[in-house]
This record gives C-alpha cells, structure tokens and sequence, in this order.
C-alpha cells in the first residue's frame, strides 16, 4: 500500500471537498502559495474565488466566515499559527458557535477552523506554541485532534460536511507521521467516537495527536511489565465517554498524556469521566504540561515543558505499583 502523511491527509481531504461540494471554500493567510502546505495546489485546481487570501485581519475574516456560512457556504480557515485562536475566540464561541443554539436550529453555521502545527516540536517559542483544545472543549464547541493520516483525513471530512462549527487540531508533532494506507478506503470518521489504538488489560493510557504514538512506544517498552490498552478519543468535544469508560473499566488503571496546560485541561476532565463513572484499582495520573506552561524558545526546554515518554513511562509504573504521590 502506498504512504500518506499526515499532512497530506488533509490536503487531500480538503481538496476532495472543495471538489465534491461547490459550497465549500478555504480562505486565511497565504493560503494560495500554501505556506503551510495545507493547501499545497488548491489554488491551480479550483481558483481565486473558491481559495482566498485574506488581510492579516483574523478577527476580521473569522467573522466573515460566519456571514458566509450563514448564507449557505461551507467555508474552512486555516490558521498557522495556534495562538490566533485565542484572537478569534469571541468570533468562534460567542458568535458562531451559539447562533444555532439562540436560534433553535433556524440558522447553521457549518464553519471549519484548522491549525495545521498546533502545539509545537521545534523552538516556535511562547505565543506561537499553544494547543488550546479545551478551551473550545469547555465552551461546547466542537473539536478535534486526529492521530493518524487515516483520521485527519476522516475527522476533516466530517468536520466540514457537520452544520457546526468545527475546530480542527493537527499537532505539530503529528504532520510527518507517515502511514501505510489504501486510498480506497479513506472515509470521513464520525465526531464523538474514540478508538482503541492497542487492546490491553491491566491500564488504560488516554493520549491525543502526536502523543498516540508515544503511547503506543510506551506500551511496546512495557509489554514485558504490563499489558497497556491505548485508548484514542479522537474528539475532545464532545467526548466518546461511553468508549473511555469501557476502556477503564476492563483495566482498571488509568493514565492521561496530554499536551496541554495541566489546570482544567483536557487530562483533568477525563480523571473526572472516570472517577464518576468507574471503580480504579489505583489513583489515576495525567502527564501534561505544567500549570500555566509557556514554551521557550530554545528547542530543548521547549522540549523539556511538553509531556515525554520518560514522564509516561514513570506514570503508568505508578498507578500499576498503586503509588499515591
């Protein structure tokens, strides 16, 4: 079989959209020279009018894309850069997001908002370096952090075909991820139901994105201590509870990577998931970033903030020794 990217994956969703469906068009900074290779020869194949280069005015453009989308357009950003989102938040949580909702349903906002290199691997620094998925999470909008080619490709398709607003999370980390796929059987991946990466029975690691593959090498380095069951929500919100709870209940044990800021963040609500839902054999761990976390930019503490292996290792070996520190 042949490899995709991860990043292609998107590529290759987008432009499959923007072939399907007339409605649909991408618009953000750069987008028609692709300078994150998003939309790497979008512009040739479908033109001006449907991929748009915007000012660099997010607020501005955010908004439109909620006027388009009220008018029956299906349009999707891109945003280089995962610090804008916190720009645009009124735009997406305030305006977008609850049109629907004060309205019964009479209006649908089908917008598509992607950061291609959210979080980051390589020294972006302190206000280029966030991966702010529970901010959206906490407000109900509806968000995503795919793990896979597979799945970026499947989770775009879906985010721009639902009559919401979506955002979409590709982490940094994952946009070299190359994997063995038949083009044949790509297919859009419902919101809101999660996978297990790697069936196991004695603890359950929790991880997003990039951080699968972390787990599932954890869980290679382990497997003469413990067997360990990767689960994948795939989506933040809403939340496959239903799947993380099965998960933990046939283990027991349970463990969260996540590459975000440790208060109130994506790894504190799935302890809480599982502390109403499950009987633990041990007090559950997270491995996140710390509270309040600012990347530099120097590309070993840049590293050193984010959650590691070496962290997921020593996480794991707590909750099976069923150490409280």
């Amino acid at each position: 079989m042949p490899k995709l990217s991860y990043l292609k994956a998107l590529n290759r969703a987008l432009g499959d959209e923007l072939e399907a469906d007339e409605r649909v068009f991408v618009l953000g900074e750069d987008v028609r020279v692709a300078a994150s290779n998003l939309t790497a020869g979008l512009f040739g194949r479908f033109g001006a009018e449907r991929v748009i280069d915007t000012p660099l005015s997010e607020q501005a453009f955010t908004n439109f894309a909620t006027g388009a989308a009220l008018a029956g357009l299906r349009p999707v950003i891109e945003f280089q850069i995962p610090s804008l989102l916190f720009l645009v938040f009124e735009q997406i949580a305030n305006q977008a997001h609850k049109l629907s909702l004060m309205s019964g349903g009479q209006c649908k906002v089908p917008v598509t908002y992607v950061v291609p290199g959210s979080g980051s691997r390589t020294g972006w620094a302190g206000q280029h370096s966030d991966h702010p998925y529970s901010l959206f999470a906490h407000v109900g909008v509806k968000t995503v952090v795919p793990a896979t080619p597979s799945d970026a490709y499947g989770l775009l398709l879906s985010a721009i075909r639902d009559d919401d607003p979506v955002v979409v999370f590709a982490p940094s980390g994952a946009l070299g991820f190359r994997d063995d796929v038949d083009f044949s059987t790509l297919a859009p991946v419902p919101l809101g139901v999660g996978r297990i990466a790697r069936p196991g029975s004695d603890v359950t690691v929790v991880a997003l994105g990039h951080l699968v593959q972390d787990a599932l090498a954890v869980a290679d380095e382990l497997a003469g201590e413990a067997s360990i069951e990767v689960f994948d929500p795939r989506t933040v919100y809403p939340l496959d509870v239903s799947g993380l709870v099965a998960s933990v209940a046939r283990t027991g044990r349970l463990v969260v990577v996540d590459d975000s800021n440790r208060t109130s963040g994506f790894g504190a609500e799935v302890l809480a998931v599982a502390a109403e839902r499950c009987s633990l054999v041990a007090p559950p761990r997270r491995v996140t970033r710390p509270d309040g976390a600012v990347l530099p930019f120097a590309p070993a503490l840049d590293r050193a903030v984010q959650p590691g292996r070496d962290d997921l290792v020593a996480a794991i070996r707590g909750v099976l020794e069923g150490d409280e520190k």
